[in-house]
């Protein structure tokens, strides 16, 4: 299995993604997401859902659901019921499938804090445990920093080129435009899990 990776300006492009890729036959399980709750909120999302079918409910946990219909379906199916960890280097973010799983038993003995859900292991240990390279992990990790949202899925080597095509048909940021402009601005190429975010939308 391979991991396919895009990291998205917004919950919105997220969203497209998640739809076609369940679209071309991919499931729940198959899908991982991680976003700051912040971004959930920069994004209008509120407390309630609205699936695909049209039915509206209730969703608990932080940053859940879709308001005035911008995230439907996709992104908010998998979302539901998610409560927020706090990342170090990232702050509090939700995290879902086996990223949330890999996040949590990244560092041995990794410890859960009763209130906030803190965890010790980082999201680059976590990433590389995934089967991304150490580089792109360091990418990633410092899109969900600046506001992105990052989807990863599950892929048999016959279905990792779809996938791939359909992450960029949605507009997944292209990684070396980015990361030339981010290394223009003085990043070093590394992921600094000591230093707190102080805003988003920074791509």
């Amino acid at each position: 299995m391979k991991t396919v990776v895009g990291l998205f300006r917004d919950t919105y492009d997220a969203d497209q993604a998640i739809n076609a890729l369940r679209d071309a036959g991919f499931s729940n399980a198959d899908f991982s997401v991680l976003a700051q709750e912040m971004v959930l909120d920069r994004d209008n999302i509120s407390e309630t859902y609205t699936d695909r079918t049209g039915d509206v409910g209730p969703a608990e946990g932080a940053g859940v659901g879709a308001a005035g219909g911008a995230v439907v379906g996709g992104l908010t199916g998998l979302l539901m019921g998610i409560g927020a960890l706090a990342i170090p280097g990232i702050g509090p973010a939700i995290a879902v499938g086996s990223l949330a799983t890999a996040l949590t038993s990244a560092a041995a003995g990794a410890t859960v804090g009763a209130v906030t859900g803190a965890v010790t292991g980082g999201v680059v240990a976590a990433l590389v445990d995934m089967g991304i390279p150490e580089e792109d992990a360091h990418f990633y990790a410092e899109g969900v920093k600046r506001g992105g949202v990052l989807v990863t899925v599950s892929a048999d080597d016959t279905r990792a080129a779809t996938a791939e095509a359909i992450m960029r048909n949605s507009d997944a940021v292209e990684v070396d435009v980015h990361r030339e402009n981010w290394r223009s601005q003085g990043w070093n190429d590394r992921f600094d899990e000591t230093a707190t975010p102080s805003s988003y939308s920074r791509f």
